[in-house]
């Protein structure tokens, strides 16, 4: 196996980059970020400082992933994902002076195992995607989405569950504590806590 990086590709000698990576043209890799093994970068890309990216990660085209993002293994984050790390943006202070980098308070931001995010979602910081979770394309997500969730509009709504395979799941049964759920394209099942389940809008 060997790391796959793009002529026009920008990566700072201080990232860390795992094996079987690829990064392509026009990416940009940031000191001090670190990438597992078997990602892909896709065209005009950008990782910020210090972002943290696991496993068999899939960021597709002019993704900016900034600092204080943590995405873990197998995460799809799909063309024009946009990410934030600051809750209260300002260029400058309010006696007119520019911001420094050290005047602003950082909120971060994590992406759970297996998680996708589809194109054009926007995620504000300080919240966390839950593992297989699902955002569909165009929709801003404000809060946090539990695992296995699937948020859809702006503000993004928790509209279903879905399986690690993608598909909606169907409610078969409840016990008070939680719902038993199944996919009806794989057959797994499904155990959610019915608080989560009773956030559906």
């Amino acid at each position: 196996m060997s790391i796959r990086i793009h002529p026009t590709a920008e990566v700072s000698e201080k990232a860390d980059i795992g094996e079987g990576t690829s990064i392509w043209n026009h990416a940009q890799v940031r000191e001090s970020a670190s990438l597992g093994r078997n990602c892909i970068l896709s065209k005009g890309v950008y990782i910020d400082a210090g972002v943290r990216i696991g496993d068999n990660v899939k960021i597709q085209n002019y993704v900016s992933v900034y600092h204080g993002v943590t995405i873990e293994n197998g995460v799809f984050v799909g063309p024009h994902v946009c990410f934030t790390n600051d809750l209260n943006p300002r260029a400058v202070n309010p006696d007119g002076s520019l911001k420094s980098a050290d005047d602003w308070v950082l909120s971060e931001t994590l992406i759970r195992e297996g998680a996708a995010l589809g194109a054009n979602s926007t995620i504000r910081c300080g919240i966390t995607i839950g593992k297989w979770a699902l955002v569909g394309a165009g929709s801003v997500v404000t809060k946090d989405v539990p695992d296995h969730g699937l948020a859809l509009g702006n503000p993004a709504r928790l509209r279903g569950f879905v399986c690690a395979c993608g598909h909606q799941v169907e409610k078969q049964s409840e016990d008070g504590r939680q719902v038993v759920a199944v996919c009806p394209d794989c057959g797994r099942e499904l155990r959610i806590p019915l608080a989560d389940w009773q956030r559906l809008g």
